[in-house]
């Protein structure tokens, strides 16, 4: 009989090297090695809340779900288990943690997925939310701050609302800290050819490459995009000189503004919560030292809360020190604690209305076009270049000034975006469907794997 298998793989990696979607695209090589286990849905990767402090780079968790014969599962157990610890880049922050699940993921710990994304989530809950979902947990050393993004990774199923994709490549563990070797040109070809279907490719304000980390880990570049079949075509438009050892297409909550939470009123906000609230501008914005901009919003409540954007959002700062007191915007960002008080550090900053700004000037000649000048209080407007005089009722004219800001969505540059921000390109392309695609044949490759197929399918032939 077989049976639905979900893994969870977490906090395999540290900020000195290791990666969790490396060690996951090794575990997929295990399992299609036995051809009695299928893949139900592409690996997923699973961004969590971006802001908890002692997160690794990108918060990163890996999904593998699976069909197995129910006799298979506590050996695919203890495969899984015995590859983590071999490649998990282990040191005193690292605490690696393994979860699986058997048949259909519960609705309680969907609901806890979706909340580890947008806050900061209690271990002791997460440990509980496990046992009622009767999700099995491998931890070592009895450290469990990987479990958060395990389960999490497992109940968040991506089978409903926004997802895009990312073709991961890895490199040689010997290139591993190396000048990754990619020809820049070909990544702008790519760009160029598949736009807007891959996206964050290149930031254009830097002429900077995007697609290649810069830490030592295994990974050569990554490209993401809307659907597995563009991002094969990207590749293919790759030229690299170093050999890339596999590459995997991971389904992923990349690029989608998941992590932002609707929150009404200021008074609900939360240390680390990562929201969107709507407010009016109460206080003009100021640049204080190392070109920060602060600005302060209220609520509909009259509350009111200090937003910072921060100098490298360039375009971003830009933008917002064109705010005037009275404009209504909404700012996404994370809430963060200084001297004391909550205030909202902006990612991204949306629009929605301008306050109408205007200045009263004395008017226009009507014979000869100047300006015309007033005579005093209530002695009305003569013009001085031709001689005419107003009525004395004529009043001084209100005219709207015109502002350097536009109604609209404004994000920083490529280059400083998280992960899980929607970049603008993507606003037509998101996906609102529930229709699950299907799967692809080659949505996974190594050098190993592939040798192995052929020489089964040899031996098969004879």
């Amino acid at each position: 009989m077989h049976i639905k298998m979900h893994i969870g793989i977490d906090d395999t990696d540290s900020i000195s090297g290791g990666c969790t979607t490396y060690i996951g695209a090794l575990i997929i090589e295990e399992l299609l090695k036995n051809r009695e286990t299928k893949f139900i849905d592409y690996p997923n990767l699973i961004r969590l809340n971006p802001n908890i402090p002692w997160k690794t780079r990108g918060n990163g968790a890996v999904a593998l779900r699976i069909e197995v014969l129910y006799d298979e599962s506590t050996k695919i157990e203890e495969k899984v288990v015995k590859k983590v610890l071999e490649n998990a880049y282990l040191d005193k922050n690292t605490e690696p943690t393994v979860a699986f699940l058997k048949g259909e993921v519960p609705t309680i710990l969907k609901n806890f997925a979706y909340e580890s994304i947008r806050r900061r989530m209690d271990i002791d809950q997460a440990v509980k939310i496990a046992e009622k979902s009767n999700v099995k947990l491998f931890t070592l050393n009895n450290k469990k701050r990987g479990i958060v993004g395990a389960i999490s990774a497992i109940g968040l199923t991506l089978d409903d609302g926004d997802y895009t994709y990312e073709l991961l490549a890895y490199r040689k563990k010997e290139n591993y800290g190396k000048k990754r070797e990619i020809d820049e040109k070909s990544v702008y070809e790519m760009d160029k050819l598949t736009s807007p279907y891959t996206f964050n490719n290149i930031d254009y304000e830097k002429n900077r490459i995007l697609i290649t980390p810069r830490g030592p880990d295994p990974v050569l570049f990554g490209i993401r995009g809307e659907n597995p079949e563009i991002l094969l075509t990207a590749l293919k438009r790759i030229r690299v000189y170093e050999p890339i050892e596999r590459w995997v297409i991971y389904k992923t909550n990349q690029g989608t503004d998941m992590h932002y939470m609707d929150v009404k009123r200021i008074k609900e906000l939360k240390c680390y919560d990562a929201v969107k609230l709507l407010g009016k501008v109460c206080s003009p914005p100021k640049i204080i030292r190392g070109g920060h901009l602060l600005l302060t919003i209220t609520d509909e409540y009259s509350d009111t809360i200090e937003c910072a954007i921060y100098e490298p959002t360039k375009r971003l700062k830009k933008t917002a020190m064109y705010l005037q007191c009275g404009d209504t915007i909404k700012v996404y960002g994370v809430v963060k604690e200084h001297n004391n008080t909550l205030m909202i550090n902006v990612e991204k900053l949306y629009v929605k209305k301008l306050e109408k700004i205007t200045k009263k000037l004395n008017p226009k000649c009507p014979i000869c076009g100047a300006t015309m000048k007033s005579e005093g209080k209530n002695k009305g407007f003569k013009c001085e270049k031709c001689k005419y005089k107003a009525n004395i009722n004529t009043k001084k004219e209100e005219r709207i000034i015109l502002r350097n800001i536009y109604e609209g969505i404004y994000l920083p540059p490529p280059r400083s975006q998280r992960h899980l921000t929607k970049p603008l390109i993507r606003y037509t392309n998101e996906r609102r469907s529930n229709l699950q695609q299907k799967m692809i044949k080659n949505w996974y490759w190594s050098e190993t794997l592939h040798t192995n197929i052929n020489q089964n399918e040899s031996n098969e032939e004879e």
